[in-house]
């Protein structure tokens, strides 16, 4: 049993280390102007962050500003004059979601304020722990169960990753077609081009008697 769970754990490490869900990063945000953070997401997957100002240790407590949008510039979620918060959402779209920070400008403490940002997407947002209470499960069980949600992620990334192949390959043929095309039209030109320029010095040495 001891092995096996090892084993569990091996695959399961292996497995969440070359899925690219959650990250925790460090933000220093300008004295003005915005900072931001983007993750290409397709549709259909779950997104949680968790965000806090780093104290300075000045007595004024610095505030921000959040916003999340989506590929086509909806908004997600929205936040002023705040120090710590979170936001949540089910992905409609596929493409870049936009997460930025500003200092509120109403704070007149330190040049910049750091931020703590921690990013989770997918089979890393899932509550694991409610999973377990809920279901009552436990040690391998549980693991195998985060390994089946990590080896549905792979195939789902895998199948969007295909997707994408398969439309840039379009875009690709579509590309060397119309090139093709210009490059028989350009050529059309030309000849035609130079036959008229040799009609016009025909007539040109014709009408001097050259020839």
């Amino acid at each position: 049993m001891g092995k096996m769970m090892l084993c569990t754990l091996g695959i399961s490490l292996c497995l969440f280390s070359i899925i690219p869900s959650a990250f925790g990063i460090w933000l220093t945000l300008p004295s003005s102007g915005t900072k931001c953070v983007s993750e290409e997401i397709q549709t259909n997957v779950v997104v949680l962050t968790d965000y806090v100002v780093i104290p300075d240790g000045s007595s004024l407590q610095p505030s921000i500003g959040v916003k999340v949008t989506s590929p086509y510039g909806n908004n997600l979620y929205y936040k002023e004059n705040t120090t710590h918060g979170n936001f949540a959402f089910t992905t409609q779209e596929t493409g870049n979601y936009l997460a930025c920070f500003w200092i509120d400008p109403h704070y007149q403490g330190a040049k910049e304020v750091s931020v703590s940002l921690d990013w989770k997407t997918g089979i890393a947002a899932k509550d694991w722990e409610s999973v377990a209470r809920r279901e009552k499960i436990e040690g391998v069980e549980l693991e195998l169960r985060k390994l089946e949600g990590a080896v549905e992620a792979i195939h789902e990334n895998l199948l969007y990753l295909k997707g994408r192949e398969a439309e840039m390959r379009a875009v690709s043929e579509r590309t060397n077609a119309r090139v093709a095309w210009f490059s028989i039209m350009s050529l059309g030109i030309c000849i035609g081009v130079s036959g008229l320029q040799l009609w016009h010095l025909k007539r040109f040495f014709q009408k001097k008697k050259l020839i």
